[in-house]
């Protein structure tokens, strides 16, 4: 796995089949659901990140999975972050955002011209969306097959 280094933490493309991928999605679905109506939840699990639209990557420190996220086309030049999470005992170092960054350059490297996100609007994801709008997303109206819903808030940012 090679890619972007900082503070210790390497981010590269990764397998989502992975074990330890696996069991780190998991926990990450189970927040998803814990936080937010069924019908509301468009978190994917480890099956569907691997489908060949989508990129995925990790933060490993060590050998210590401590983040991923995803990258889906959705048309030529616009994609969709999915998967954006960090391992709750490592959040507040930073790491979103060293994932975020990678991400955000590897877009543009690949030619996209904008992305787009769906995150909850519930409390539990106001640190997420805080990051976000930290780096340039700003709210949108609901994107590709998503549908208007009190429990998404809809964000895009140009890449040009």
């Amino acid at each position: 796995m090679a890619g972007t280094q900082g503070s210790g933490i390497l981010i590269g493309r990764d397998t989502p089949g992975r074990t330890d991928v696996q069991e780190f999605l998991s926990g990450h679905l189970a927040d998803m659901y814990a936080t937010s109506p069924a019908d509301s939840v468009h978190a994917l699990d480890h099956g569907a990140l691997s489908d060949p639209a989508i990129t995925f990557w990790t933060a490993r420190q060590g050998s210590e999975l401590v983040g991923c996220c995803a990258l889906k086309q959705l048309q030529p030049g616009q994609g969709e972050i999915k998967s954006m999470r960090t391992a709750a005992h490592a959040r507040g170092r930073g790491i979103a955002t060293l994932l975020l960054a990678h991400l955000l350059e590897q877009a543009r490297q690949s030619g996209y011209e904008r992305l787009f996100l769906e995150t909850g609007s519930q409390d539990f994801f106001a640190p997420a969306r805080r990051l976000y709008h930290r780096h340039g997303f700003v709210d949108c109206p609901p994107f590709a097959d998503y549908a208007l819903d009190p429990n998404s808030v809809f964000m895009t940012r140009d890449l040009r």
